[in-house]
């Protein structure tokens, strides 16, 4: 793995830090990157700190689903940090791009920790080199797949990349195949019309919030594992897809969102599908209280872990 863009800190669920991925079947990766744009909530560039922190709190056994210790099982790794240049979007990209794929080429699962929704796009590129039929599976309150916004001022431009494009730029750049990937829990209020029309333009399934609910958990599951059966899918979990009562520190709260019971179930439901990557954002610490936020992202990443440790114990 090459080691020029990461840099070393607290390591997730006390896991040993490491570069050598030779026995890793998972490692795990912090992307503290966050585009700056949000008009009144910035701070998503600190989440993958505080949740290393809310991790100290996750234990690596979980009976009676996982009655095992997920990080000897996994030989799960802590790679640090990509080394990202704040203010320098195309920089970081190409930054988060590479240190992915020194994962991924190593024939080990990434599991990262943004950052805002932008850190999403450079991993699926990095994905779509050894997964040319590669799906998105994104819990969200929003669809990140927005017409480009306004100019933020008359004369200034507009940036090429923010958090609300994520997956409009995926589906024009071809790093995902859109017609297998779905966007699971947007709701509540937006910035502009269209949203959900447009998303679906782009080939993307789309369950709202409001659909979640009609159908409840047991049928959204079913209708993801239908459209996502027997492709490599990329789970991407931004926090908001929770309700604020139990998320609040996050980088865009929308009421109506799942419970933290709803969330762990819909997370337990997804075994069976072919996981090559994941990724837990929007977190924003800034925003927390108490490090609630944190201990339930480090719970979700943690989920994904045992995630990869059904999947391998299947395929045996």
């Amino acid at each position: 793995m090459d080691e020029t863009h990461l840099s070393g800190v607290q390591t997730f669920m006390g896991m040993p830090f490491s570069r050598d991925l030779s026995k890793a079947k998972a490692a795990v990766l912090g992307i503290p990157f966050d585009c700056g744009l949000h008009a009144v909530r910035l701070g998503a560039r600190t989440g993958p700190a505080a949740l290393r922190t809310g991790s100290t709190l996750v234990r690596p056994y979980q009976p009676p689903l996982y009655d095992f210790n997920v990080i000897d099982e996994l030989g799960a790794v802590d790679c640090g940090n990509v080394d990202v240049v704040l203010g320098d979007t195309a920089e970081s990209f190409r930054r988060i791009e590479e240190a992915v794929w020194g994962i991924v080429e190593s024939d080990t699962i990434p599991v990262t920790f943004g950052g805002d929704g932008a850190v999403t796009l450079p991993q699926l590129r990095a994905l779509k080199r050894k997964y040319p039929d590669l799906a998105v599976l994104h819990f969200d309150a929003h669809t990140d797949t927005y017409q480009d916004s306004p100019a933020p001022a008359p004369g200034a431009n507009r940036p090429e990349y923010d958090p609300s494009t994520t997956f409009s730029r995926a589906a024009d750049e071809g790093v995902i195949d859109a017609a297998a990937s779905m966007h699971v829990g947007p709701r509540g209020t937006i910035s502009q019309g269209g949203v959900f029309d447009f998303t679906r333009s782009k080939g993307y399934g789309l369950i709202s919030g409001e659909d979640m609910a009609a159908l409840g958990i047991a049928g959204t599951l079913e209708r993801i594992h239908e459209r996502m059966a027997g492709r490599p899918v990329y789970l991407c979990w931004d926090m908001d897809v929770f309700d604020p009562s139990c998320a609040p520190g996050v980088f865009t709260p929308t009421w109506g969102g799942l419970t933290a019971r709803e969330g762990l179930d819909y997370l337990h439901g997804l075994r069976g599908l072919d996981f090559v990557a994941f990724d837990v954002n929007t977190l924003s610490p800034l925003h927390d209280v108490g490090g609630m936020s944190a201990f339930l992202a480090a719970t979700v990443a943690a989920e994904c872990l045992f995630l990869v440790a059904d999947q391998l114990r299947r395929a045996k």
